[in-house]
Protein backbone atom coordinates (compact mmCIF):
# COMPACT_ATOMS: atom_id res chain seq x y z
CA UNK A 1 0.00 0.00 0.00
CA UNK A 2 2.81 2.50 0.80
CA UNK A 3 4.05 1.97 -2.86
CA UNK A 4 0.69 3.45 -4.38
CA UNK A 5 0.31 6.27 -1.90
CA UNK A 6 3.33 7.20 -2.88
CA UNK A 7 2.99 7.11 -6.89
CA UNK A 8 -0.07 9.30 -5.74
CA UNK A 9 1.58 11.98 -3.32
CA UNK A 10 4.27 11.84 -5.96
CA UNK A 11 1.95 13.19 -8.34
CA UNK A 12 -0.11 15.55 -6.47
CA UNK A 13 0.96 18.40 -8.25
CA UNK A 14 -0.03 16.94 -12.07
CA UNK A 15 -3.46 16.96 -10.91
CA UNK A 16 -3.99 20.62 -11.67
CA UNK A 17 -2.01 20.19 -14.97
CA UNK A 18 -4.37 19.30 -17.40
CA UNK A 19 -4.04 15.94 -17.61
CA UNK A 20 -7.25 15.34 -19.78
CA UNK A 21 -6.22 17.22 -22.05
CA UNK A 22 -2.86 15.45 -22.81
CA UNK A 23 -2.43 13.21 -25.82
CA UNK A 24 -3.15 9.31 -25.81
CA UNK A 25 0.54 9.01 -26.15
CA UNK A 26 1.40 10.68 -23.19
CA UNK A 27 -1.18 9.66 -21.00
CA UNK A 28 0.09 5.95 -21.71
CA UNK A 29 3.53 7.45 -21.10
CA UNK A 30 2.85 9.27 -17.82
CA UNK A 31 1.35 5.64 -16.66
CA UNK A 32 4.17 3.07 -17.83
CA UNK A 33 6.59 6.32 -15.81
CA UNK A 34 4.86 6.38 -12.95
CA UNK A 35 4.66 10.26 -13.26
CA UNK A 36 0.67 10.05 -13.12
CA UNK A 37 -1.84 7.61 -11.50
CA UNK A 38 -4.40 6.21 -13.77
CA UNK A 39 -6.76 7.20 -10.60
CA UNK A 40 -5.79 11.07 -11.13
CA UNK A 41 -5.97 10.69 -15.14
CA UNK A 42 -9.40 9.07 -14.95
CA UNK A 43 -10.24 11.69 -12.15
CA UNK A 44 -9.37 14.09 -14.54
CA UNK A 45 -11.67 13.33 -17.40
CA UNK A 46 -14.68 12.59 -14.74
CA UNK A 47 -14.57 16.07 -13.43
CA UNK A 48 -14.45 17.18 -17.12
CA UNK A 49 -17.26 15.35 -18.20
CA UNK A 50 -19.45 16.81 -15.18
CA UNK A 51 -18.28 20.17 -16.54
CA UNK A 52 -18.87 20.24 -20.30
CA UNK A 53 -21.22 17.28 -21.14
CA UNK A 54 -24.19 19.06 -19.85
CA UNK A 55 -24.18 21.79 -22.46
CA UNK A 56 -22.84 19.33 -25.76
CA UNK A 57 -24.05 15.77 -24.80
CA UNK A 58 -21.91 14.01 -26.09
CA UNK A 59 -21.55 11.14 -23.92
CA UNK A 60 -24.92 9.34 -22.92
CA UNK A 61 -24.19 6.17 -20.84
CA UNK A 62 -21.19 6.35 -18.84
CA UNK A 63 -19.73 3.06 -17.78
CA UNK A 64 -20.41 2.04 -13.96
CA UNK A 65 -17.12 1.69 -11.60
CA UNK A 66 -14.90 4.05 -13.80
CA UNK A 67 -12.66 4.42 -10.83
CA UNK A 68 -12.52 0.83 -9.56
CA UNK A 69 -11.02 0.06 -12.89
CA UNK A 70 -8.21 3.15 -12.71
CA UNK A 71 -7.75 1.42 -9.33
CA UNK A 72 -7.11 -2.01 -10.82
CA UNK A 73 -4.95 -0.65 -13.64
CA UNK A 74 -2.75 1.54 -11.10
CA UNK A 75 -1.98 -1.46 -8.86
CA UNK A 76 -1.21 -3.12 -12.28
CA UNK A 77 1.54 -0.62 -12.57
CA UNK A 78 2.66 -1.10 -9.00
CA UNK A 79 2.86 -4.47 -9.06
CA UNK A 80 5.54 -4.25 -12.36
CA UNK A 81 2.76 -6.13 -14.66
CA UNK A 82 3.26 -6.17 -18.32
CA UNK A 83 1.73 -3.29 -19.43
CA UNK A 84 -0.67 -3.08 -22.76
CA UNK A 85 0.00 0.48 -25.03
CA UNK A 86 -2.79 2.30 -23.42
CA UNK A 87 -2.66 0.81 -20.10
CA UNK A 88 -5.00 3.40 -18.03
CA UNK A 89 -5.88 5.68 -20.68
CA UNK A 90 -10.24 6.27 -20.91
CA UNK A 91 -11.49 5.98 -24.27
CA UNK A 92 -15.18 6.37 -25.69
CA UNK A 93 -16.64 4.72 -28.03
CA UNK A 94 -19.61 5.40 -30.49
CA UNK A 95 -23.04 4.24 -29.62
CA UNK A 96 -23.61 1.94 -32.09
CA UNK A 97 -20.54 -0.23 -31.42
CA UNK A 98 -21.25 -2.95 -28.88
CA UNK A 99 -19.72 -3.00 -25.72
CA UNK A 100 -20.27 -5.73 -23.48
CA UNK A 101 -22.30 -4.80 -20.25
CA UNK A 102 -23.11 -1.61 -21.40
CA UNK A 103 -26.28 0.03 -22.90
CA UNK A 104 -25.59 0.09 -26.74
CA UNK A 105 -28.76 1.80 -28.33
CA UNK A 106 -27.18 3.03 -32.13
CA UNK A 107 -29.74 5.85 -31.35
CA UNK A 108 -33.09 4.13 -31.67
CA UNK A 109 -36.36 3.78 -29.89
CA UNK A 110 -36.30 -0.18 -31.04
CA UNK A 111 -32.87 -0.29 -29.48
CA UNK A 112 -33.20 1.09 -26.63
CA UNK A 113 -32.98 -0.91 -23.68
CA UNK A 114 -30.34 -3.02 -25.57
CA UNK A 115 -27.57 -4.38 -23.33
CA UNK A 116 -24.60 -6.77 -25.42
CA UNK A 117 -23.04 -9.35 -23.92
CA UNK A 118 -20.13 -9.37 -25.65
CA UNK A 119 -17.83 -6.58 -26.71
CA UNK A 120 -16.89 -6.18 -30.44
CA UNK A 121 -13.73 -7.30 -31.90
CA UNK A 122 -12.39 -3.71 -32.23
CA UNK A 123 -13.47 -2.88 -28.35
CA UNK A 124 -11.95 -6.45 -26.98
CA UNK A 125 -8.53 -4.63 -28.89
CA UNK A 126 -8.57 -1.80 -27.07
CA UNK A 127 -9.20 -3.33 -23.50
CA UNK A 128 -6.60 -5.91 -24.10
CA UNK A 129 -4.19 -3.24 -24.77
CA UNK A 130 -5.04 -1.83 -21.38
CA UNK A 131 -7.53 1.10 -22.08
CA UNK A 132 -10.69 1.65 -19.58
CA UNK A 133 -13.73 2.12 -21.46
CA UNK A 134 -15.01 5.82 -20.29
CA UNK A 135 -19.20 5.11 -21.71
CA UNK A 136 -21.03 5.63 -25.07
CA UNK A 137 -20.97 8.73 -26.97
CA UNK A 138 -24.02 10.38 -29.19
CA UNK A 139 -24.40 9.56 -32.99
CA UNK A 140 -27.37 9.81 -35.63
CA UNK A 141 -30.57 7.57 -35.17
CA UNK A 142 -29.08 3.90 -36.61
CA UNK A 143 -26.20 5.79 -38.56
CA UNK A 144 -27.92 7.59 -40.87
CA UNK A 145 -27.07 10.93 -41.29
CA UNK A 146 -24.84 13.83 -40.90
CA UNK A 147 -25.78 14.15 -37.23
CA UNK A 148 -26.02 13.40 -33.58
CA UNK A 149 -29.26 13.57 -32.91
CA UNK A 150 -31.76 10.72 -32.43
CA UNK A 151 -35.19 10.18 -30.17
CA UNK A 152 -33.42 8.02 -27.53
CA UNK A 153 -31.00 10.91 -26.18
CA UNK A 154 -31.64 13.85 -28.40
CA UNK A 155 -29.16 15.50 -29.91
CA UNK A 156 -25.02 16.84 -29.71
CA UNK A 157 -24.01 20.25 -29.75
CA UNK A 158 -20.86 20.92 -31.40
CA UNK A 159 -18.19 22.11 -29.00
CA UNK A 160 -17.04 25.74 -31.44
CA UNK A 161 -20.89 26.87 -31.30
CA UNK A 162 -23.69 24.59 -29.72
CA UNK A 163 -25.72 25.85 -32.37
CA UNK A 164 -24.12 24.42 -35.12
CA UNK A 165 -24.02 20.60 -35.32
CA UNK A 166 -20.92 18.24 -34.31
CA UNK A 167 -21.57 16.51 -37.70
CA UNK A 168 -22.66 12.56 -38.00
CA UNK A 169 -22.62 9.93 -37.24
CA UNK A 170 -20.05 9.69 -34.53
CA UNK A 171 -20.81 13.25 -33.98
CA UNK A 172 -20.38 12.74 -30.17
CA UNK A 173 -17.40 11.04 -30.01
CA UNK A 174 -15.73 14.12 -31.95
CA UNK A 175 -16.95 16.50 -29.34
CA UNK A 176 -16.00 14.50 -26.37
CA UNK A 177 -12.60 14.16 -27.98
CA UNK A 178 -12.48 17.78 -28.98
CA UNK A 179 -13.41 19.30 -25.39
CA UNK A 180 -10.63 16.32 -23.74
CA UNK A 181 -13.27 14.91 -21.89
CA UNK A 182 -12.35 11.33 -23.95
CA UNK A 183 -9.07 10.86 -24.86
CA UNK A 184 -9.77 9.53 -28.42
CA UNK A 185 -12.09 6.66 -29.09
CA UNK A 186 -13.41 4.43 -31.94
CA UNK A 187 -16.23 5.76 -34.66
CA UNK A 188 -17.17 4.06 -38.05
CA UNK A 189 -17.90 5.24 -41.35
CA UNK A 190 -19.55 4.18 -44.70
CA UNK A 191 -20.35 8.13 -45.90
CA UNK A 192 -17.57 10.43 -43.72
CA UNK A 193 -19.60 9.62 -40.41
CA UNK A 194 -15.79 9.39 -38.84
CA UNK A 195 -14.34 11.94 -40.92
CA UNK A 196 -16.89 14.92 -41.28
CA UNK A 197 -17.43 15.03 -37.28
CA UNK A 198 -13.86 15.25 -37.43
CA UNK A 199 -13.97 18.06 -39.71
CA UNK A 200 -16.56 19.87 -38.20
CA UNK A 201 -14.98 19.71 -34.92
CA UNK A 202 -11.28 20.44 -35.19
CA UNK A 203 -10.06 16.80 -34.56
CA UNK A 204 -8.19 13.55 -36.33
CA UNK A 205 -9.76 10.53 -37.93
CA UNK A 206 -8.64 7.71 -39.43
CA UNK A 207 -11.39 5.67 -41.80
CA UNK A 208 -9.28 2.33 -42.84
CA UNK A 209 -8.90 -0.05 -46.10
CA UNK A 210 -12.10 -2.69 -44.93
CA UNK A 211 -10.61 -5.28 -43.67
CA UNK A 212 -8.23 -3.64 -41.70
CA UNK A 213 -9.40 -3.03 -38.53
CA UNK A 214 -12.35 -5.67 -37.24
CA UNK A 215 -15.96 -4.52 -38.06
CA UNK A 216 -18.29 -6.86 -36.28
CA UNK A 217 -20.38 -5.68 -33.48
CA UNK A 218 -21.88 -2.82 -34.73
CA UNK A 219 -25.24 -1.71 -35.60
CA UNK A 220 -26.66 -1.91 -38.79
CA UNK A 221 -24.12 -4.69 -39.52
CA UNK A 222 -21.61 -4.10 -41.67
CA UNK A 223 -23.04 -6.31 -43.65
CA UNK A 224 -24.23 -6.69 -47.55
CA UNK A 225 -23.50 -4.25 -49.87
CA UNK A 226 -22.08 -2.18 -46.75
CA UNK A 227 -19.31 -4.30 -46.57
CA UNK A 228 -18.06 -2.25 -49.55
CA UNK A 229 -17.06 0.45 -47.68
CA UNK A 230 -18.16 0.47 -43.42
CA UNK A 231 -15.39 0.95 -41.24
CA UNK A 232 -14.87 0.76 -37.91
CA UNK A 233 -11.50 3.64 -36.95
CA UNK A 234 -10.26 5.46 -34.69
CA UNK A 235 -10.34 8.77 -33.41
CA UNK A 236 -7.63 11.55 -31.28
CA UNK A 237 -6.76 14.72 -31.10
CA UNK A 238 -3.39 14.26 -33.30
CA UNK A 239 -2.42 12.01 -35.86
CA UNK A 240 0.43 10.37 -33.53
CA UNK A 241 -2.49 9.22 -31.41
CA UNK A 242 -4.64 8.02 -34.48
CA UNK A 243 -1.70 5.81 -35.49
CA UNK A 244 -0.92 3.88 -31.85
CA UNK A 245 -4.78 3.05 -31.84
CA UNK A 246 -4.21 2.06 -35.25
CA UNK A 247 -1.68 -0.13 -34.36
CA UNK A 248 -3.71 -1.60 -31.63
CA UNK A 249 -6.94 -2.09 -33.61
CA UNK A 250 -4.83 -3.45 -36.49
CA UNK A 251 -3.52 -6.39 -34.45
CA UNK A 252 0.25 -4.70 -35.91
CA UNK A 253 3.44 -4.92 -33.20
CA UNK A 254 4.54 -1.98 -34.94
CA UNK A 255 5.05 0.45 -38.34
CA UNK A 256 8.29 1.59 -37.63
CA UNK A 257 8.90 4.73 -39.16
CA UNK A 258 9.82 3.54 -42.36
CA UNK A 259 6.83 4.87 -44.18
CA UNK A 260 8.55 8.67 -43.86
CA UNK A 261 11.51 7.46 -45.70
CA UNK A 262 9.47 5.56 -48.57
CA UNK A 263 7.86 8.78 -48.66
CA UNK A 264 9.93 11.12 -49.32
CA UNK A 265 9.66 12.81 -52.63
CA UNK A 266 6.93 11.12 -53.80
CA UNK A 267 3.58 12.68 -55.88
CA UNK A 268 0.81 13.94 -54.20
CA UNK A 269 -2.71 15.41 -55.99
CA UNK A 270 -4.54 17.70 -54.72
CA UNK A 271 -8.03 18.98 -56.10
CA UNK A 272 -10.81 20.93 -54.79
CA UNK A 273 -13.79 20.71 -57.57
CA UNK A 274 -14.96 16.85 -57.46
CA UNK A 275 -17.26 17.47 -60.17
CA UNK A 276 -19.92 17.74 -57.41
CA UNK A 277 -19.90 20.13 -55.53
CA UNK A 278 -18.30 23.71 -54.79
CA UNK A 279 -16.43 24.43 -51.67
CA UNK A 280 -15.83 27.70 -49.90
CA UNK A 281 -12.79 29.64 -50.65
CA UNK A 282 -11.68 28.76 -47.40
CA UNK A 283 -11.64 25.32 -48.16
CA UNK A 284 -10.01 25.05 -51.01
CA UNK A 285 -7.05 27.45 -49.02
CA UNK A 286 -7.13 25.03 -46.61
CA UNK A 287 -6.62 22.27 -48.72
CA UNK A 288 -3.37 24.14 -50.64
CA UNK A 289 -2.23 24.78 -47.28
CA UNK A 290 -1.92 21.15 -46.67
CA UNK A 291 -0.48 20.44 -50.18
CA UNK A 292 2.17 23.14 -49.38
CA UNK A 293 2.85 21.27 -46.36
CA UNK A 294 3.75 18.29 -47.62
CA UNK A 295 5.77 19.74 -50.97
CA UNK A 296 8.07 21.82 -48.46
CA UNK A 297 8.75 18.65 -46.88
CA UNK A 298 10.02 17.15 -50.19
CA UNK A 299 6.72 15.88 -51.57
CA UNK A 300 5.90 16.49 -55.16
CA UNK A 301 2.49 18.08 -55.33
CA UNK A 302 0.43 18.25 -58.77
CA UNK A 303 -3.26 20.06 -58.69
CA UNK A 304 -4.83 17.80 -60.68
CA UNK A 305 -9.00 16.04 -59.65
CA UNK A 306 -7.75 11.73 -59.92
CA UNK A 307 -9.66 9.70 -62.25
CA UNK A 308 -13.30 8.79 -61.13
CA UNK A 309 -13.64 10.86 -58.02
CA UNK A 310 -16.96 12.67 -60.35
CA UNK A 311 -18.66 9.31 -59.73
CA UNK A 312 -17.98 8.51 -56.20
CA UNK A 313 -21.33 10.27 -55.16
CA UNK A 314 -23.68 8.94 -57.72
CA UNK A 315 -21.89 5.75 -57.05
CA UNK A 316 -22.84 6.04 -53.16
CA UNK A 317 -26.42 6.07 -53.72
CA UNK A 318 -26.79 3.73 -56.19
CA UNK A 319 -24.86 1.39 -54.01
CA UNK A 320 -26.23 1.73 -50.57
CA UNK A 321 -28.94 4.01 -50.54
CA UNK A 322 -31.40 1.06 -51.09
CA UNK A 323 -29.52 -1.31 -48.54
CA UNK A 324 -30.48 1.98 -45.77
CA UNK A 325 -33.99 0.95 -46.99
CA UNK A 326 -33.76 -2.71 -46.38
CA UNK A 327 -31.89 -1.88 -42.77
CA UNK A 328 -34.53 0.07 -41.47
CA UNK A 329 -37.71 -1.52 -42.72
CA UNK A 330 -35.98 -5.03 -41.32
CA UNK A 331 -35.90 -2.65 -38.08
CA UNK A 332 -38.58 -0.46 -37.75
CA UNK A 333 -41.79 -3.01 -39.63
CA UNK A 334 -44.72 -1.92 -37.80
CA UNK A 335 -43.26 0.52 -35.56
CA UNK A 336 -42.63 3.33 -37.71
CA UNK A 337 -43.63 5.56 -35.39
CA UNK A 338 -40.78 5.13 -33.03
CA UNK A 339 -38.55 6.79 -35.49
CA UNK A 340 -37.24 9.91 -35.35
CA UNK A 341 -37.51 12.92 -38.15
CA UNK A 342 -35.57 11.61 -40.63
CA UNK A 343 -35.58 7.93 -40.27
CA UNK A 344 -39.48 8.51 -40.47
CA UNK A 345 -39.00 10.53 -43.49
CA UNK A 346 -36.53 8.14 -45.14
CA UNK A 347 -39.17 4.93 -44.94
CA UNK A 348 -41.94 7.70 -46.36
CA UNK A 349 -40.38 8.53 -48.97
CA UNK A 350 -38.06 5.50 -49.81
CA UNK A 351 -40.48 4.25 -53.08
CA UNK A 352 -40.30 7.64 -54.67
CA UNK A 353 -37.32 6.04 -56.70
CA UNK A 354 -38.10 2.72 -57.72
CA UNK A 355 -35.21 0.40 -56.66
CA UNK A 356 -32.91 -0.69 -59.46
CA UNK A 357 -33.30 -3.81 -61.00
CA UNK A 358 -30.62 -6.79 -60.49
CA UNK A 359 -29.29 -5.91 -63.91
CA UNK A 360 -28.72 -1.98 -62.97
CA UNK A 361 -26.97 -2.58 -59.55
CA UNK A 362 -24.72 -5.76 -60.66
CA UNK A 363 -23.65 -2.75 -63.75
CA UNK A 364 -23.09 -0.22 -61.14
CA UNK A 365 -21.06 -2.50 -59.19
CA UNK A 366 -19.35 -3.74 -62.02
CA UNK A 367 -18.29 0.00 -62.70
CA UNK A 368 -17.50 0.92 -59.16
CA UNK A 369 -15.06 -2.21 -59.58
CA UNK A 370 -13.57 -0.32 -62.58
CA UNK A 371 -13.07 2.63 -62.04
CA UNK A 372 -11.41 1.81 -58.52
CA UNK A 373 -9.04 -0.31 -60.41
CA UNK A 374 -8.61 2.90 -62.79
CA UNK A 375 -7.97 5.35 -59.25
CA UNK A 376 -5.40 2.64 -57.19
CA UNK A 377 -3.29 2.14 -60.64
CA UNK A 378 -3.26 5.99 -61.24
CA UNK A 379 -1.50 5.68 -57.22
CA UNK A 380 0.96 4.00 -58.22
CA UNK A 381 2.81 7.04 -59.25
CA UNK A 382 0.64 9.33 -56.79
CA UNK A 383 0.10 7.31 -53.88
CA UNK A 384 -1.71 10.36 -52.27
CA UNK A 385 -4.63 12.63 -52.36
CA UNK A 386 -5.62 15.62 -50.73
CA UNK A 387 -8.74 16.68 -50.65
CA UNK A 388 -11.76 18.53 -48.99
CA UNK A 389 -14.08 16.61 -46.40
CA UNK A 390 -17.26 18.90 -47.75
CA UNK A 391 -18.17 21.71 -49.04
CA UNK A 392 -18.49 23.79 -46.04
CA UNK A 393 -17.51 23.63 -42.29
CA UNK A 394 -20.23 22.78 -39.27
CA UNK A 395 -23.36 24.26 -39.97
CA UNK A 396 -26.92 24.84 -38.00
CA UNK A 397 -28.73 22.45 -36.49
CA UNK A 398 -31.62 21.51 -38.68
CA UNK A 399 -29.69 22.65 -42.03
CA UNK A 400 -31.26 20.79 -45.21
CA UNK A 401 -29.75 22.79 -47.76
CA UNK A 402 -26.10 24.64 -48.13
CA UNK A 403 -25.50 27.26 -50.38
CA UNK A 404 -21.67 27.59 -52.11
CA UNK A 405 -21.81 30.79 -54.28
CA UNK A 406 -24.27 30.52 -56.79
CA UNK A 407 -25.23 27.01 -55.87
CA UNK A 408 -27.43 25.44 -53.43
CA UNK A 409 -27.39 21.71 -52.74
CA UNK A 410 -28.25 18.89 -49.98
CA UNK A 411 -26.34 18.46 -47.24
CA UNK A 412 -25.72 14.82 -48.62
CA UNK A 413 -24.35 16.05 -51.48
CA UNK A 414 -22.46 18.78 -49.99
CA UNK A 415 -19.93 15.81 -48.73
CA UNK A 416 -19.36 13.91 -52.29
CA UNK A 417 -15.88 14.42 -50.86
CA UNK A 418 -16.17 11.84 -48.40
CA UNK A 419 -18.63 9.56 -50.14
CA UNK A 420 -16.33 8.87 -52.83
CA UNK A 421 -13.64 7.04 -50.89
CA UNK A 422 -16.22 4.90 -49.30
CA UNK A 423 -17.33 3.83 -52.60
CA UNK A 424 -13.35 2.98 -53.63
CA UNK A 425 -12.64 1.89 -50.13
CA UNK A 426 -9.23 3.79 -49.83
CA UNK A 427 -7.77 4.68 -46.42
CA UNK A 428 -8.71 8.31 -45.60
CA UNK A 429 -7.08 10.86 -42.32
CA UNK A 430 -8.63 13.85 -41.31
CA UNK A 431 -6.84 16.71 -39.53
CA UNK A 432 -7.84 19.73 -38.61
CA UNK A 433 -5.70 22.19 -41.15
CA UNK A 434 -7.47 25.89 -40.71
CA UNK A 435 -9.81 27.95 -39.39
CA UNK A 436 -12.82 29.85 -40.83
CA UNK A 437 -13.56 33.52 -40.80
CA UNK A 438 -16.04 32.13 -38.18
CA UNK A 439 -13.67 30.52 -36.30
CA UNK A 440 -14.72 27.02 -37.25
CA UNK A 441 -12.39 23.71 -37.83
CA UNK A 442 -11.70 23.27 -41.59
CA UNK A 443 -10.30 19.87 -42.00
CA UNK A 444 -8.69 18.15 -44.74
CA UNK A 445 -8.57 14.69 -46.58
CA UNK A 446 -5.18 12.62 -47.01
CA UNK A 447 -6.27 9.74 -49.13
CA UNK A 448 -4.02 6.45 -49.95
CA UNK A 449 -3.76 3.33 -51.51
CA UNK A 450 -5.31 0.86 -50.44
CA UNK A 451 -4.07 -0.70 -46.80
CA UNK A 452 -1.49 2.45 -47.00
CA UNK A 453 -2.78 3.61 -43.53
CA UNK A 454 1.03 4.03 -42.31
CA UNK A 455 1.29 6.38 -45.62
CA UNK A 456 -1.70 8.75 -44.87
CA UNK A 457 -0.65 8.45 -41.31
CA UNK A 458 2.63 9.55 -41.48
CA UNK A 459 1.77 12.25 -44.28
CA UNK A 460 -1.39 13.62 -41.67
CA UNK A 461 1.47 14.36 -39.19
CA UNK A 462 4.01 16.44 -41.31
CA UNK A 463 0.80 18.71 -42.14
CA UNK A 464 -0.25 18.79 -38.63
CA UNK A 465 3.38 19.55 -37.34
CA UNK A 466 3.25 22.75 -40.04
CA UNK A 467 -0.25 24.02 -39.40
CA UNK A 468 -0.20 23.20 -35.46
CA UNK A 469 -3.21 20.44 -35.25
CA UNK A 470 -5.94 20.34 -32.37
CA UNK A 471 -6.89 23.37 -30.76
CA UNK A 472 -9.34 24.01 -27.90
CA UNK A 473 -12.75 24.93 -28.47
CA UNK A 474 -12.93 28.65 -27.64
CA UNK A 475 -16.23 27.90 -26.43
CA UNK A 476 -15.63 25.25 -24.31
CA UNK A 477 -12.10 26.71 -22.88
Amino acid sequence: MRRINSFRSMNRARRMNNLNAKSITELAELVRTHQASPIEIMQAHLDRIEQINPTLNALVTLAPNLLEHAREAESAVMRGDKLGLLHGVPLTIKDTIETAGLRTTSGSMMRADFVPTRDAQAVARLKAAGAIILGKTNAAEMAMDYTADNPVFGRTNNPHNPLLTPGGSSGGEAAAIATCMSAGGLGSDLAGSIRIPSHFCGVAGLKPTVGRVPGDGQFPPSAGPYSLGAVIGPLARNAGDLKLLFTVLAGLETEGNAALNRQHGSRVAFYTDDGVSPVTAETRQAVETAARALSDAGFVTEEVRPPGVERGHELWLKLFSRASVVQLRNVYQGHEEQGGDFVRWRLATADDTPPPSLDDYINVWLERDRLRETLVDSMNGTPLIIAPVGATPAYEHGTLKLRVGERTMSTFRAFSYCQTFNVFDLPVVVIPVANSNDGLPIGVQIVGRPFAEADVLDSAAIIEATVGGWQPPVYTR
